[in-house]
């Protein structure tokens, strides 16, 4: 009995003790959208290394082609600026380095290539899904 008291309340600590209240600080905003890749103002992401910005999320959108067809988008609000603040410039490409976006608000900075954040923040960006068919069409959707 004592044995099972124990274990009950050192599975309960377990439980309750590991909850998060981290939040990402840039809203969830639901949306699901097509683009065709081969529209002039989406001709950059017809080859690999290329950027484009979308419509859509937060602040806007930035969608960078990794690889043949391998597709990531972020949401071009800085985790750095949380929502209600002075703050309303979306992230924008480094002039030297095009893999690396900055706020120039708060002066962080994050990967284009993943995301993850480099300086002057602790969240990463908010990554959307995307999905292509191989020939033109690009969705992005959360």
């Amino acid at each position: 009995m004592k044995v099972r008291f124990i274990l009950f309340f050192l599975v309960f600590g377990m439980l309750t003790g590991c909850t998060k209240n981290d939040q990402h600080p840039v809203p969830s905003i639901p949306f699901d959208i097509s683009i065709d890749i081969s529209l002039p103002s989406y001709s950059a992401l017809m080859g690999v290394s290329g950027w484009a910005y979308v419509n859509g999320g937060s602040r806007g959108i930035i969608v960078y082609r990794r690889g043949v067809s391998d597709f990531v988008a972020f949401d071009r609000h800085s985790p750095a600026d949380p929502v209600g603040t002075s703050c309303d410039q979306p992230l924008v490409p480094d002039d030297n380095n095009f893999l690396q976006l900055n706020d120039t608000c708060n002066n962080a900075t994050f990967s284009l290539y993943d995301g993850s954040p480099i300086s002057n923040s602790v969240y990463g960006l908010r990554m959307y899904q995307t999905m292509w068919d191989g020939n033109q069409n690009l969705r992005i959707f959360n």
